[in-house]
């Protein structure tokens, strides 16, 4: 079929379709909607994409998305430095950081999933074994997604920190609370919460 949008809108909609949750449709509505819009809204549009590359790094401690290295609740002293919280996306940060949680995080940046080809090689897992190792850690609070592939990523770090971690490390699992198969960033505040205090526990010997 002969395509007769112009080429500056069939650029945009490409490029809007690739990103998560917008289809072919979706993206030539959003297309079409920044046509009718002003200039110097656009612009800032634009800007704010360019920026979103140029002035965020990763936190060389918990290895989330920042401005600064390490990231501000990394760099918190009133925060609990003896307690991590493993997730797998700094959007689950957000979600847990509602609940009042005081600890700090460590980001893995995904689960383990063959059928995808990311194994833990993938992940910042070496990351968190070398800080659990460190001896200043008391708890690692599991809180990876209640998905097939978040309850084999936990299972994994388990097993592992039960070989290498410190004697008397506390592992905890955050409850099911939370929907086989859900997102922690879709949770609500009492779902979480729940989670966060229905947590199972281990300790390594």
């Amino acid at each position: 079929m002969k395509q007769f949008l112009p080429r500056a809108i069939q650029d945009l909609s490409q490029a809007l379709s690739r990103l998560p949750g917008i289809g072919p449709k979706t993206a030539n509505r959003l297309a079409f909607y920044l046509i009718n819009r002003p200039k110097e809204e656009v612009a800032e549009i634009g800007a704010a994409f360019i920026n979103l590359k140029e002035n965020l790094l990763r936190c060389e401690v918990c290895h989330t998305v920042s401005e600064t290295n390490p990231c501000p609740i990394c760099a918190d002293e009133e925060r609990d430095h003896a307690r991590i919280m493993v997730v797998e996306e700094p959007l689950d940060m957000v979600a847990m950081e509602r609940t009042g949680y005081e600890g700090i995080y460590h980001v893995l940046g995904g689960v383990i999933s063959p059928i995808n080809g990311v194994g833990p090689r993938d992940l910042t897992l070496q990351e968190l074994f070398d800080r659990v190792q460190s001896g200043t850690i008391e708890e690692v609070i599991l809180a990876t997604d209640p998905s097939l592939e978040g309850e084999a990523t936990a299972s994994y770090i388990t097993e592992k920190l039960m070989q290498v971690a410190p004697k008397g490390l506390a592992i905890s699992r955050i409850a099911r609370g939370l929907p086989v198969g859900g997102d922690l960033e879709y949770a609500d505040e009492l779902t979480l919460r729940r989670a966060l205090e229905g947590r199972q526990n281990y300790r390594t010997k």
